[in-house]
């Protein structure tokens, strides 16, 4: 399909074969992109040559007088007479210059690259592959993590009824109450009434019209918003949903500049990626969370973003890197410089830090250090928090059976289950799974054969 992208020029053709002449020699590195079988030739240096994709787009640009602000109108022209490609037409200055700095690639944007600048998808295919081989590693910035269109652009049937402040604070309490419900209804029993609440305020930035103080407050309300939507959704079990919403969230908490908000939402996104997907990413999302919200946020939130570093850095079997970031969570939490809390950190404490440190150490097989941190926070735990307790103790009954102590574990492990049972958390559910295969090696002593034997399906 070509999308009315134009085909390369006979002598662009030339001049490409002159290249290929030239290097025929030449050892090259193969890599795949998009299927198409990119030859990355090695001079005598041993140096990856070759135009990268960012260089590309900013000579082909600057050969046509054009500003960054320019091109981006021209591929949004071209992109509304190019509906297959399903391109949200809102490209402004700061995308090419995304571009052309590195710090993003155009991969959707390919077609009407080609057509606009007027060279071949598979030239702009091959300067984005030599950029990929030969580019070092860079720290991911939330850029990097955003939706590719823009869910916030304003509906096409002309301006709306005005809102005000009274809106906003309408939704900050509607959004703290949601907040609250979760820790008493859980994943299948709440994600119907947060699914509601996010559309309905969506819809509402979107098709009313309002002062720019107001839509920076709607956006970070709804970025709230799709924290705890991301977070019900991920415990119903509804991965894929709650990755769409928690990027929502970030593209919304980046609209409304708050950076410390765009590292809440990436760094739950983290979380689920860490336990759901490839700890690496996970670990660049985490740490890229932690840049956003920079060294003066306020100490609560970072001490959470750390936190969930250590975790992404646990599952990705990086013990050492991940204990460093228990310990930068706790230094932080007692910073006295940092910014006011936002609403969202209410349950942050030196207990619920401790309980990280205890997951970190049973996942890394130290159940010596675990158990004391569990039992300790647990005997004061509010029980109220069924979800929450039963999580803990799973941890609990896991590190009690990774220390040799079966009959210990099976007792912890028969109260989690109770408190697991309803079905509503597919965290829980998960987690009963992950203590009874943990029991398993012990299935000749009494109180763990017992368990197994009432529990056989989990």
């Amino acid at each position: 399909m070509s999308h009315g992208v134009k085909a390369p020029s006979s002598d662009a053709s030339a001049s490409l074969r002159g290249s290929t002449a030239m290097t025929a020699s030449i050892p090259a590195l193969l890599c795949f992109r998009s299927g198409l079988r990119v030859c990355l030739c090695v001079g005598q240096t041993g140096v990856m040559t070759g135009e990268t994709i960012r260089a590309m787009i900013s000579r082909l640009r600057k050969a046509r007088g054009w500003s960054q602000g320019r091109l981006a109108e021209k591929l949004n022209e071209v992109a509304r007479d190019l509906p297959p490609l399903g391109l949200n037409a809102s490209l402004g200055r700061q995308d090419v210059y995304r571009w052309e700095a590195g710090k993003r690639k155009p991969r959707e944007w390919l077609p009407v690259l080609a057509t606009v600048l007027g060279v071949s998808r598979e030239e702009l295919e091959t300067a984005t592959a030599v950029e990929e081989a030969t580019a070092p590693a860079e720290p991911r910035t939330v850029d990097d993590f955003l939706p590719p269109d823009d869910p916030f652009a304003p509906l096409a049937d002309g301006p709306g009824r005005r809102i005000g402040r009274s809106t906003v604070v309408d939704l900050a309490n509607r959004v703290h109450g949601l907040r609250l419900a979760d820790d008493v209804v859980y994943g299948r029993d709440l994600i119907g009434r947060a699914r509601r609440d996010l559309r309905s305020a969506v819809d509402l930035f979107r098709t009313t019209t309002h002062t720019e103080a107001v839509g920076r407050d709607l956006l970070r309300g709804i970025a709230e918003l799709a924290q705890i939507v991301g977070w019900v959704a991920s415990d119903a079990g509804e991965y894929a949903e709650a990755e769409k919403v928690y990027r929502l969230g970030v593209s919304a908490a980046q609209k409304a500049g708050d950076g410390t908000l765009a590292g809440q939402l990436l760094g739950t996104l983290a979380y689920q990626v860490a336990n759901q997907g490839d700890p690496r990413e996970a670990v660049d999302m985490a740490v890229a969370a932690v840049d956003a919200a920079g060294p003066d946020a306020p100490p609560r939130a970072r001490a959470l973003f750390l936190d969930r570093v250590a975790w992404a850095h646990t599952r990705a079997d990086h013990p050492q890197e991940a204990i460093q970031a228990l310990g930068k969570a706790h230094e932080a939490l007692t910073d006295e410089h940092g910014a006011d809390e936002p609403v969202w950190t209410y349950w942050v404490s030196v207990d619920e830090l401790e309980v990280m440190d205890a997951r970190v150490y049973t996942e890394l097989h130290r159940p010596l250090r675990a158990v004391p941190l569990l039992t300790q926070v647990l005997d004061r735990y509010d029980t109220t928090h069924a979800r929450e307790l039963a999580l803990y103790l799973s941890w609990l009954a896991v590190a009690y059976a990774d220390a040799n102590e079966p009959e210990e574990a099976a007792t912890t492990a028969e109260r989690m289950l109770t408190l697991s049972t309803g079905g509503a958390s597919e965290r829980t559910a998960a987690r009963a799974r992950v203590v009874l295969e943990s029991l398993k090696p012990f299935r000749k002593v009494p109180e763990v054969a017992a368990l197994l034997g009432e529990y056989p399906a989990a």
